[in-house]
Order: C-alpha cells, then sequence, then structure tokens
C-alpha cells in the first residue's frame, strides 16, 4: 500500500508542532523517521494511524483520504505499534494476538475460525507460537514485541506504523524485531532512534528536525557528516558496513570551534 502525506501540519494549545510535512512511502518501502528528541516524529506517526488529527494537510492511503475512511475500514489497512504499548492486566499472549482482529468482526461476535486461522499465522510468523498461553507481563522486553508485532499482523494490515519498536530492547533483540518487521513484506513507516539500524534497515529516511522535514533521501545520501552535525549536533565518520555495504556512523563530539 502506497502513502502519501502532503501539507501536515499539527497545532495543539496554540502551539505547533509540525509544519507543513510532505511523505512518500511506495508499496512495500520501510521507510524511517529520525531526528532529535522532541522534533515531532512521534506527533507524525500520530496522525497516520488516526491518534490525532492534523490542522491541515492530507494523508492518502492509495489514494483515499484516511479521514474519510471509518475507523474501522483505517484499521483495516493500518496496524500500529505505539511508543508506549503497554498492557495493564496479564492477558495471554492468545488474547492480546486476537485484539488485532478486532476491525474485522461484528459488534459482540465471537472470535471465527478465520479469526483464530489468522492469530495462528501471525504467532507463527514471529516465531512465539509457543508463547500463546503465556501470561503477556510474564515475557521479556522482546518477546512482548514480538507478540506486539504479531497482534498487528492479525489485524491483516496493508501498512505498519512503528514508533520506536527497538526502544528497552538489546542488540539481539532490536535486529530481530527489524527483521520480523521488514520480513513482513508490508508498507512500513517507523520513528527509529538508532542511526545505524536506520541506515541497515531502511529504504528511504527522512529526518525531522523543529517539526520540519529537513532531508530525505536513501540512508546512503541523507546521512552526510554536514546533515548530522546540523540536525544532531555531533560529528560523524562514515564507514561501510563489511557484510551488507550500507553506511554505518562512528560519534564524536561536536567541539566549538576556536574563536
Amino acid at each position: 500500500m502506497r502513502i502519501d502525506v502532503t501539507g501536515l501540519s499539527v497545532e495543539i494549545a496554540g502551539a505547533r508542532l509540525v509544519s507543513d510535512l510532505a511523505l512518500h512511502a511506495g508499496t512495500g518501502q520501510f521507510v524511517g523517521l529520525v531526528g532529535p528528541n522532541g522534533s515531532g516524529k512521534s506527533t507524525f506517526l500520530r496522525t497516520v494511524y488516526r491518534a490525532l488529527r492534523p490542522t491541515s494537510g492530507s494523508v492518502l492511503l492509495d489514494g483515499d483520504d484516511l479521514y474519510a475512511m471509518s475507523a474501522r475500514e483505517s484499521a483495516r489497512r493500518v496496524a500500529a505499534l505505539p511508543q508506549e504499548a503497554s498492557t495493564e492486566f496479564d492477558f495471554t499472549v492468545a488474547e492480546v494476538v486476537a485484539m488485532g482482529r478486532v476491525p474485522h468482526q461484528r459488534a459482540l461476535a465471537r472470535a471465527t475460525g478465520t479469526d483464530s486461522d489468522a492469530c495462528a499465522t501471525a504467532l507463527a510468523q514471529v516465531g512465539a507460537s509457543h508463547l500463546a498461553e503465556r501470561g503477556y507481563l510474564t515475557l521479556s522486553g522482546g518477546e512482548k514485541q514480538r507478540v506486539l508485532i504479531a497482534r498487528a499482523l492479525a489485524q491483516q494490515p496493508r501498512a505498519l506504523i512503528l514508533d520506536e519498536p527497538t526502544n528497552h530492547l538489546d542488540i539481539a533483540q532490536q535486529l530481530e524485531v527489524l527483521a520480523l518487521v521488514r520480513g513482513s513484506g508490508l508498507t512500513v513507516l517507523t520513528a527509529l532512534h538508532d542511526l545505524n539500524l536506520a541506515a541497515l534497515h531502511c529504504d528511504l529516511l527522512y529526518v525531522i528536525e523543529s517539526g520540519r522535514i529537513v532531508a530525505s533521501g536513501p540512508p546512503h545520501d541523507v546521512l552526510t557528516p554536514d546533515l548530522l552535525a546540523d540536525v544532531f549536533a555531533v560529528r560523524a565518520h562514515r564507514v561501510r558496513h563489511p557484510e551488507t555495504g550500507a553506511v554505518q556512523l562512528l560519534f564524536d563530539r561536536l567541539l566549538p570551534t576556536p574563536s
């Protein structure tokens, strides 16, 4: 599914959080948003999964206006994994994943064989079938993220929106989660904190600073020393990943220029 965002701005309580943003994600592309803390990444993503309505601009899904759809229809197209996706009650993993089927069910209807099959398939995709009867709150951080991705996949969307999906995970879990998402074949739009992970996994990067897009394109073209100095206030040294050839970054503090 193609995602086209144009002229998007969000204003809350008189403060403009993002201004005139434009983004285009082609079918099956893995598109990353990077930028300093508070730059507007989460605000932008919330508009794409309808948690927040923009003040102006449009979000089109395969040419259809997101905000002209019913909530049920948009949830059949887009699944989201917010940054704070906590579950307060100790549901089983199977129950958590089954929540992804709600957009496909009639009110108060029982789960069908189709629902059960979709949940089982999603758990198998993320390698978590063996966790089905475990309590969600007993899982490790990496296991919880896999289960939440399974819930999103059970929703059978055409796009995934992920806000910092690797937060609080160790490096092996980070690589595993991003590989799972990449392997889904869906259009993916994600905010990432780690620039090296973004460079390894993303087809395109959009850099946000102070609520505006300041650069976009393939990671190799976007993650330049000059941009990283301007936006992140660090001195970056570019190297090539020995296996993938992807650009990787080594960082130093950006020291003030002597007067």
